[in-house]
Protein backbone atom coordinates (compact mmCIF):
# COMPACT_ATOMS: atom_id res chain seq x y z
CA UNK A 1 0.00 0.00 0.00
CA UNK A 2 1.31 3.44 -0.97
CA UNK A 3 1.65 6.00 1.77
CA UNK A 4 2.60 9.65 1.36
CA UNK A 5 4.80 11.54 3.77
CA UNK A 6 5.73 15.12 4.46
CA UNK A 7 9.48 15.24 5.29
CA UNK A 8 11.79 17.99 6.56
CA UNK A 9 15.56 17.42 6.73
CA UNK A 10 17.51 19.93 8.80
CA UNK A 11 21.24 20.51 9.20
CA UNK A 12 23.90 21.31 6.62
CA UNK A 13 21.90 20.03 3.66
CA UNK A 14 22.04 22.84 1.10
CA UNK A 15 24.75 23.79 -1.42
CA UNK A 16 26.15 20.24 -1.61
CA UNK A 17 23.91 18.76 -4.36
CA UNK A 18 21.87 17.06 -1.67
CA UNK A 19 18.60 17.25 -3.61
CA UNK A 20 20.23 15.61 -6.62
CA UNK A 21 21.31 12.77 -4.33
CA UNK A 22 17.76 12.51 -2.92
CA UNK A 23 16.39 12.39 -6.46
CA UNK A 24 18.79 9.58 -7.45
CA UNK A 25 17.97 7.53 -4.35
CA UNK A 26 14.22 8.09 -4.78
CA UNK A 27 14.37 6.74 -8.31
CA UNK A 28 16.28 3.66 -7.10
CA UNK A 29 13.59 2.99 -4.48
CA UNK A 30 10.73 3.81 -6.89
CA UNK A 31 9.57 6.69 -4.70
CA UNK A 32 7.34 9.40 -6.21
CA UNK A 33 7.48 12.98 -5.03
CA UNK A 34 9.55 16.12 -5.03
CA UNK A 35 12.06 18.00 -2.86
CA UNK A 36 13.05 21.64 -2.54
CA UNK A 37 15.40 23.90 -0.59
CA UNK A 38 13.51 26.07 1.85
CA UNK A 39 14.68 29.52 2.92
CA UNK A 40 15.07 28.27 6.51
CA UNK A 41 18.06 26.14 5.33
CA UNK A 42 16.20 22.84 5.35
CA UNK A 43 15.33 20.49 2.52
CA UNK A 44 11.66 19.59 2.41
CA UNK A 45 9.92 16.91 0.40
CA UNK A 46 6.71 15.09 -0.22
CA UNK A 47 7.26 11.44 -1.03
CA UNK A 48 5.07 8.40 -1.60
CA UNK A 49 5.98 4.76 -1.72
CA UNK A 50 5.23 1.27 -0.48
CA UNK A 51 5.12 0.58 3.26
CA UNK A 52 8.68 0.27 4.58
CA UNK A 53 10.21 1.52 1.34
CA UNK A 54 9.98 5.16 2.42
CA UNK A 55 11.76 4.28 5.66
CA UNK A 56 14.55 2.49 3.74
CA UNK A 57 14.72 5.47 1.37
CA UNK A 58 15.24 7.87 4.29
CA UNK A 59 17.87 5.58 5.84
CA UNK A 60 19.75 5.56 2.52
CA UNK A 61 19.57 9.37 2.41
CA UNK A 62 21.20 9.49 5.88
CA UNK A 63 24.03 7.14 4.88
CA UNK A 64 24.81 8.49 1.43
CA UNK A 65 24.12 12.08 2.47
CA UNK A 66 26.79 11.96 5.17
CA UNK A 67 29.20 10.41 2.66
CA UNK A 68 28.51 13.36 0.36
CA UNK A 69 29.19 15.91 3.11
CA UNK A 70 25.71 16.55 4.50
CA UNK A 71 25.36 16.98 8.24
CA UNK A 72 21.83 15.83 8.99
CA UNK A 73 20.62 17.09 12.35
CA UNK A 74 17.10 15.72 12.06
CA UNK A 75 14.63 14.10 9.67
CA UNK A 76 11.07 14.96 10.65
CA UNK A 77 8.47 12.79 8.95
CA UNK A 78 4.69 12.77 9.14
CA UNK A 79 2.25 10.63 7.23
CA UNK A 80 -0.18 12.45 4.95
CA UNK A 81 -3.59 10.82 5.41
CA UNK A 82 -4.87 11.51 1.91
CA UNK A 83 -3.80 10.89 -1.69
CA UNK A 84 -1.58 13.49 -3.38
CA UNK A 85 -1.12 13.81 -7.12
CA UNK A 86 2.64 13.58 -7.69
CA UNK A 87 4.90 13.41 -10.74
CA UNK A 88 5.70 9.93 -12.07
CA UNK A 89 9.39 10.38 -11.23
CA UNK A 90 10.87 12.06 -8.19
CA UNK A 91 11.89 15.66 -8.99
CA UNK A 92 13.88 18.53 -7.51
CA UNK A 93 11.85 21.71 -7.47
CA UNK A 94 13.43 25.10 -7.88
CA UNK A 95 10.85 27.08 -5.91
CA UNK A 96 13.44 29.24 -4.17
CA UNK A 97 15.64 29.84 -7.19
CA UNK A 98 16.05 33.65 -7.00
CA UNK A 99 16.64 33.82 -3.26
CA UNK A 100 18.87 30.76 -3.48
CA UNK A 101 21.01 32.36 -6.21
CA UNK A 102 21.34 35.54 -4.14
CA UNK A 103 22.38 33.53 -1.08
CA UNK A 104 24.95 31.58 -3.09
CA UNK A 105 26.37 34.78 -4.58
CA UNK A 106 26.66 36.27 -1.09
CA UNK A 107 28.49 33.15 0.05
CA UNK A 108 30.83 33.36 -2.96
CA UNK A 109 31.58 37.00 -2.13
CA UNK A 110 32.54 35.96 1.41
CA UNK A 111 34.95 33.37 -0.01
CA UNK A 112 36.47 36.02 -2.27
CA UNK A 113 36.96 38.34 0.72
CA UNK A 114 38.76 35.53 2.58
CA UNK A 115 41.02 34.97 -0.41
CA UNK A 116 41.79 38.69 -0.57
CA UNK A 117 42.63 38.78 3.15
CA UNK A 118 44.80 35.67 2.89
CA UNK A 119 46.55 36.93 -0.25
CA UNK A 120 48.93 38.94 1.98
CA UNK A 121 50.78 35.63 2.38
CA UNK A 122 51.40 35.36 -1.37
CA UNK A 123 54.87 37.05 -1.30
CA UNK A 124 56.02 34.49 1.28
CA UNK A 125 54.56 31.70 -0.83
CA UNK A 126 56.25 33.09 -3.94
CA UNK A 127 59.60 33.26 -2.09
CA UNK A 128 59.09 29.68 -0.89
CA UNK A 129 58.33 28.49 -4.42
CA UNK A 130 61.42 30.29 -5.79
CA UNK A 131 63.54 28.68 -3.06
CA UNK A 132 62.10 25.26 -3.89
CA UNK A 133 62.76 25.83 -7.59
CA UNK A 134 66.37 26.77 -6.83
CA UNK A 135 66.83 23.64 -4.72
CA UNK A 136 65.18 21.57 -7.43
CA UNK A 137 67.58 23.01 -10.03
CA UNK A 138 70.54 22.13 -7.77
CA UNK A 139 69.15 18.63 -7.34
CA UNK A 140 68.70 18.26 -11.10
CA UNK A 141 72.30 19.37 -11.66
CA UNK A 142 73.58 16.83 -9.13
CA UNK A 143 71.36 14.16 -10.60
CA UNK A 144 72.72 14.92 -14.09
CA UNK A 145 76.29 14.57 -12.73
CA UNK A 146 75.32 11.26 -11.12
CA UNK A 147 73.75 10.05 -14.40
CA UNK A 148 76.91 11.00 -16.30
CA UNK A 149 79.09 9.10 -13.82
CA UNK A 150 76.74 6.14 -13.92
CA UNK A 151 76.81 6.10 -17.74
CA UNK A 152 80.61 6.15 -17.60
CA UNK A 153 80.59 3.25 -15.12
CA UNK A 154 78.27 1.27 -17.41
CA UNK A 155 80.67 1.81 -20.34
CA UNK A 156 83.62 0.63 -18.20
CA UNK A 157 81.65 -2.45 -17.18
CA UNK A 158 80.85 -3.26 -20.82
CA UNK A 159 84.54 -3.01 -21.73
CA UNK A 160 85.45 -5.16 -18.73
CA UNK A 161 82.84 -7.75 -19.76
CA UNK A 162 84.27 -7.83 -23.30
CA UNK A 163 87.77 -8.47 -21.89
CA UNK A 164 86.37 -11.23 -19.68
CA UNK A 165 84.63 -12.81 -22.69
CA UNK A 166 87.92 -12.86 -24.62
CA UNK A 167 89.76 -14.23 -21.59
CA UNK A 168 87.15 -16.97 -21.16
CA UNK A 169 87.44 -17.91 -24.84
CA UNK A 170 91.23 -18.29 -24.45
CA UNK A 171 90.74 -20.42 -21.33
CA UNK A 172 88.25 -22.64 -23.17
CA UNK A 173 90.78 -23.23 -25.96
CA UNK A 174 93.49 -24.11 -23.41
CA UNK A 175 91.09 -26.51 -21.67
CA UNK A 176 90.21 -28.14 -25.01
CA UNK A 177 93.92 -28.69 -25.82
CA UNK A 178 94.52 -30.12 -22.35
CA UNK A 179 91.53 -32.41 -22.78
CA UNK A 180 92.96 -33.70 -26.12
CA UNK A 181 96.23 -34.79 -24.42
Amino acid sequence: MHKCHNVMITGKVQDISFRALIEDIARLYDINGYSFNDTDGSVKMVCCGENGTVSEFLDEIKIRGSQKGAVIDNIAIEEIPFHIYLPQKFLRLYTDELSDIGRKLDRGNEYLKEILINSSELPDIKYGIETLNSKFDTFNSRFDTFNSRFDSYIMEQREHNQHLDKHNQRLEKILEKLAEK
